[in-house]
């Protein structure tokens, strides 16, 4: 009886080993999909470049975390990357992005930071049947120069400081005369562009419209041209420029009622300008104190997707000690969108997860996405609003960063600039 009992265990444990070894064998490796991009790790546009590959990262790092993404036939793929510093110069891009694809055999694309760079490497992604999702570009004319695999994370450029225009008429309704100094690139000027448009429409004075080159860190001849009774300054560039400018208004005491300045406010890093960073304004793609949560989204009759923003938030300040900025968040959602794409169209072929992006209709932390599917703009964001922040100090003379607009997203009113003593 002892041997039957043998044989009989020795029979299941090899009949087990062979339920295991087929379990495996119907459940192979998962495989892998390269997402490529650029990014600027040195030159002026580093600051924003570097946040943007932050959230990249630690969306590649829990999607694969968690098994990756299943496809319609069982199997699942995860994700690696291959980058390259574009060293912010635009003559590198179309470059690098041809080598991504043919030499790196990246699947899918991230762009750049910037509309500048941006705009280059949508031309090769499209040449190239390869869809890419554009994290740090707001600009317009991108999405409307027919391409199709395109697709734009950022509220477009033509909406980025026109909600300026409406704080201003909120705090001082008897406000007549904008200045707008800007960067002249192809972002800032899509957006001071729109933003003066705007401004006329609602019955401004442009007093001064004035463009400076790239890298200009002596804004003197801008600053002595504004008029005393200026009741609005707007525009800037990118980080460095214009932290900068607000540094030079603050020397030179001008303080209208508003200050709203593009790209440098929003970054945590920003504070260390200390007086001259309060009361300036700031257009944000996402804050941390944004408010998407998934009651939102139902409400809205939205799906909701991924983490919420409290979990982005602790998660990237574990792996990055910082608080992240709209940069971080914008790279994050980037993968995100890709992952969601993926896992709708149940494959990795481009047509198929074209269209799950041209269906997309979602809410995830960095708020509402959906995008334009009509030949004049394909794959501009239609769905995204922005955010308006400002630098306030708080009780204890600290300062803190504020969200002041919209009205149904604000976690303290907005004021005035506080007038130099």
């Amino acid at each position: 009886m002892k041997g039957k009992v043998t044989v009989m265990a020795a029979l299941v444990a090899v009949f087990c080993l062979f339920m295991v070894g087929a379990v495996q064998a119907q459940a192979p490796a998962a495989k892998n999909v390269v997402i490529g991009f650029t990014a600027s790790q040195t030159g002026k546009l580093n600051v924003e470049g570097m946040r943007q590959i932050n959230g990249l990262n630690l969306w590649m790092e829990r999607v694969n975390a968690a098994g990756g993404v299943k496809l319609a036939d069982g199997s699942a793929v995860k994700f690696s990357s291959k980058f390259y510093d574009d060293e912010s110069n635009k003559g590198r891009v179309q470059e690098l992005y041809t080598k991504l694809i043919n030499d790196d055999k990246a699947n899918f694309l991230v762009s750049p930071y910037s509309s500048g760079l941006t705009d280059a490497a949508a031309v090769i992604a499209q040449q190239n049947n390869r869809i890419m999702i554009t994290a740090g570009a707001a600009s317009d004319s991108t999405y409307k120069k027919g391409f199709t695999l395109v697709f734009q994370t950022y509220t477009p450029a033509s909406r980025y400081l026109t909600g300026a225009v409406d704080i201003l008429a909120k705090l001082n309704p008897k406000a007549k005369k904008i200045a707008i100094v800007h960067e002249k690139d192809k972002f800032s000027t899509d957006v001071v562009n729109d933003l003066k448009k705007y401004a006329e429409g609602k019955g401004y004075q442009i007093v001064l419209f004035e463009g400076y080159d790239p890298g200009t860190t002596d804004f003197a001849p801008f600053i002595n041209k504004f008029p005393a009774d200026v009741d609005a300054i707007m525009g800037g560039g990118h980080f460095a420029d214009t932290s900068t400018f607000a540094k030079q208004l603050h020397e030179k005491g001008i303080k209208p009622t508003v200050v709203a300045l593009l790209v440098a406010p929003p970054e945590p890093k920003f504070a260390e300008l200390g007086e001259a960073a309060v009361g300036i304004i700031g257009a944000s793609q996402w804050e941390p104190a944004a408010k998407y949560a998934p009651e939102v989204a139902k409400a809205k009759n939205l799906e909701w997707f991924g983490p919420t923003v409290a979990e982005f938030v602790e998660a990237y300040k574990k792996k990055y000690n910082e608080e992240p900025s709209y940069h971080s968040a914008g790279g994050f959602v980037a993968g995100l969108l890709i992952e969601k794409a993926i896992a709708t169209a149940g494959s990795i072929d481009t047509e198929k997860v074209k269209a799950a992006l041209d269906a997309m209709d979602i809410m995830t932390f960095y708020g509402h996405i959906k995008f334009d599917t009509s030949p004049a703009a394909h794959g501009l964001q239609v769905g995204h609003d922005m955010i308006y922040i400002q630098w306030q100090k708080d009780p204890k003379g600290a300062l803190v960063k504020e969200v002041v607009w919209p009205e149904e997203a604000k976690t303290k009113d907005v004021i005035p600039m506080p007038k130099k003593k």
